[in-house]
């Protein structure tokens, strides 16, 4: 089983990387759906116990934020998958102001997120990372990244 962890700012292509290759198979956790730490991990727990694959589709830009799935991940057995999102302020400006207007992500939030964003490690607990960039006829390019590097 895996669970799968985002790690990037607002408006980096996250959910829609999401729907384009996890929609069909891993279920989406998020806290804009679900509004509450508490939800988030009533849900987590039900998908490591039913053993059903998950994506964790929040920013998550701190260790300490990631923690939170990883640990429990590996206690229940799962392979733990990183995609990180590697920040580009100037497009994610362009497409935060492109989304529907009640979820615009106020520029200090999107700053916020920028200043804290720490790119994941091995050591965290991923048994893979992988670096995703839009190209600029809005595919991803998705490239694993290797340990010690």
């Amino acid at each position: 089983m895996e669970a799968v962890i985002f790690i990037g700012i607002q408006a980096s292509g996250k959910s829609t990387f999401y729907r384009e290759y996890f929609l069909n198979s891993h279920i989406r956790l998020n806290l804009d759906m679900l509004k509450t730490r508490h939800r988030e991990k009533i849900l987590v727990q039900a998908c490591l116990e039913a053993k059903q694959p998950f994506v964790v589709d929040n920013t998550n830009p701190t260790l300490e934020d990631r923690q939170r799935y990883i640990l429990p991940a590996k206690n229940n057995k799962f392979r733990v998958i990183g995609y990180y999102f590697p920040p580009d302020l100037e497009n994610c400006q362009q497409r935060n102001l492109q989304r529907p207007a009640k979820q615009i992500v106020p520029l200090v939030g999107l700053l916020s997120t920028y200043k804290k964003l720490i790119a994941p490690v091995y050591q965290e607990g991923f048994d893979v990372i992988y670096s995703v960039k839009i190209a600029s006829n809005f595919s991803f390019i998705v490239k694993r990244i290797v340990p010690g590097i």
